[in-house]
C-alpha cells in the first residue's frame, strides 16, 4: 500500500467514525479519551504527578502541524514548512504530523480538558518542522537540514517519524551537531515487517523505536534490527487528525505513533531531570523498560524488541544511576565543524544561529606559520633523500613504482556520491494502518 492509498484508509476510518458518533457529541468526547489506552498502560495521572514535559520543546519532523487544533491550541511553536519557506504552524493536506505533535503534546479541551486527545507531555512545546510528503521533490533541503533546524531552534528532543533510505554525508554530519548539542533524536523503525534498520534508524546516537500492543507484545509489521533500542505503543493508535473539521482524530497502527510516545517520554524526563544528558535520558528509558512475560528471558537488546517497552513512569521516579554521558547511545563520528556552533560549510544558508566568522586570534596565524615552516623543511629533506635513491634505489616498475605493488584506486563506498553534499534517497513518512471504530474491548495492556 502506498503512503497516498494509505492516507485515504486512514480517512475512511474517520468518515465511518463521525457517521457513527455524529449524533452523540459528548459520547464521542468520552469515546476518543477512553480509546487512548497507552494513557492507561502509562498510568499517566501518576506519571503527570511527576512531570508534564513543561519547558521542553519537541520538534516534530514531519507534515505540518494543525497548531490551531482544539487538543494543540497554544502547544504549537510557528516552526518552518521546509516546502514553501512559510511557518509549519498551519496543517496540510497531511494529517500525520498533527497526529504525532498531539501524542506527544496534546492537551485536550473542554471542562478540565476531559475531552480530545491528550499527549503523554502535554506542556511540552511542538516546533513543527515541515517536509515534502512521499513522492514529492525534496527541493533544496534534506534530512541534515531539518535536524539543524530543529538544534537552532531551541528543541532537546527531535521526533523524526520518517524512515531515512539514504543519508548523505551531511545528514550525518547533521546527527553529530544534534548529539554535540546535546539533542536526542527519535526515529521509526519502519512499518514493513523488515529485518534490517533503515540509515536514519540505524545511524549513531539515534534512538530507534518499534511498536507494541496492547499486551506489549511486538507488532507483527514492526521492522527489526540489532540497532533498535526501544518499542512502545503503535497500535490502535487514537490521535488528532487536520483532515477533517467535523471530525478531527483518527485511529491508526504503526511505529510513527510508538516513535512520538518515545519522544514525549524523553520530554517528561527532559523537563524532571535537567541536568542529565541525551545519553543519560536514554539509559532511563533503557533501565526501565519491560518486556511481555512470555518473553522475558530475551537476550537484551532484542532486534525486535530492543531494550522492551517504555515505562515512563518508573523512568521519572526510579533511583536510577546517571552512568556515562552517552549512556547506551553510540556515538556519532567527530566533526570538528560542530564546535563552531554554525552550519555546516556550504549551507551557510540554514545557519539559524546568525554567527559570523570574526578571523583569525594571533594565535591561529603563529601556529600556521610554524607549521608551514616545519612542512617545508620536511620537503627538503624528503628533495634531498630521494635524488640519493635515484642513485641507489630500484629500477623503475620495482616496489612502489608502476606496476609494482602500492596503493590500488579507491573504490567509492556505499554512500560515496559526487559532490560535497548530497540530497536525501526517498525518506517515508511512516504509514499507519487504519483501525475500525468502536474500539474492541481492551485487553490487559502492559503494566508499570
Amino acid at each position: 500500500m502506498s503512503f497516498t492509498r494509505t492516507l485515504r484508509a486512514v480517512g475512511g476510518a474517520v468518515v465511518a467514525g463521525a457517521l457513527l458518533f455524529g449524533a452523540a457529541p459528548t459520547a464521542l468526547a468520552d469515546e476518543i479519551r477512553d480509546a487512548q489506552w497507552p494513557l492507561k498502560s502509562f498510568e499517566a495521572e501518576k506519571v503527570w504527578k511527576e512531570s508534564t514535559g513543561k519547558g521542553v520543546t519537541v520538534a516534530v519532523v514531519d507534515d505540518p502541524v494543525y497548531g490551531s487544533h482544539p487538543d494543540l491550541k497554544g502547544n504549537v511553536l510557528s516552526g518552518k514548512n521546509f516546502t514553501d519557506g512559510g511557518t509549519a504552524d498551519h496543517g496540510s493536506a497531511g494529517d500525520h504530523g498533527t497526529a504525532m505533535a498531539s501524542l506527544i503534546a496534546g492537551h485536550g479541551h473542554g471542562a478540565g480538558d476531559s475531552d480530545g486527545i491528550m499527549g503523554l507531555a502535554p506542556d511540552a512545546k511542538i516546533l513543527p518542522i515541515g517536509i515534502p510528503a512521499l513522492g514529492d521533490d525534496v527541493g533544496d533541503s534534506s534530512i541534515g537540514d531539518w535536524i539543524r533546524y530543529a538544534v537552532d531552534h531551541g528543541a532537546s528532543v527531535i521526533n523524526m517519524s520518517i524512515e531515512g533510505r539514504f543519508l548523505s554525508d551531511y545528514d550525518r554530519r547533521a546527527i553529530t551537531y544534534a548529539s554535540q548539542k546535546d539533542v536526542l533524536i527519535v526515529a521509526s523503525s519502519g512499518n514493513s515487517a523488515k529485518t534490517k534498520l533503515g540509515d536514519l534508524a540505524s545511524a549513531p546516537g539515534v534512538i530507534a523505536v518499534g511498536a507494541v500492543g496492547k499486551t506489549g507484545k511486538i507488532w507483527e509489521k514492526s521492522d527489526a534490527g540489532k540497532q533498535l533500542m526501544l518499542s512502545a505503543p503503535g497500535v490502535q493508535i487514537t490521535s488528532a487528525s487536520a483532515a477533517r473539521s467535523d471530525y478531527p482524530y483518527r485511529r491508526a497502527d504503526g511505529t510513527s505513533d510508538s516513535t512520538a510516545y518515545v519522544s514525549a517520554a524523553a520530554a517528561l524526563l527532559r523537563s524532571k531531570f535537567p541536568d542529565l544528558t541525551a545519553g543519560q535520558i536514554a539509559n532511563r528509558l533503557v533501565k526501565t523498560a519491560g518486556l511481555p512475560p512470555e518473553e522475558s528471558d530475551l537476550k537484551l537488546p532484542d532486534p525486535h524488541y530492543g531494550y522492551g517497552f517504555i515505562r515512563p513512569l518508573r523512568a521519572l521516579t526510579q533511583d536510577i544511576p546517571d552512568g556515562s554521558k552517552n549512556g547506551p547511545l553510540k556515538t556519532p563520528k567527530a566533526d570538528p565543524s560542530v564546535d563552531t556552533g554554525g552550519a555546516a560549510a556550504g549551507n551557510g544558508d540554514q545557519q539559524a544561529s546568525g554567527q559570523k566568522e570574526d578571523g583569525l586570534g594571533a594565535g591561529t596565524i603563529v601556529g600556521i606559520a610554524v607549521g608551514v615552516l616545519v612542512v617545508v623543511a620536511i620537503i627538503v629533506i624528503v628533495v634531498v633523500r630521494q635524488k640519493k635513491n635515484d642513485r641507489n634505489g630500484p629500477p623503475p616498475g620495482g616496489f612502489g613504482g608502476p606496476g609494482g605493488p602500492g596503493f590500488a584506486p579507491q573504490q567509492p563506498g556505499p554512500y560515496q556520491q559526487p559532490g560535497p553534499y548530497q540530497q536525501p534517497g526517498p525518506y517515508q513518512q511512516q504509514p499507519s494502518a487504519p483501525g475500525a471504530f468502536p474500539p474492541a474491548p481492551p485487553t490487559q495492556p502492559p503494566g508499570q
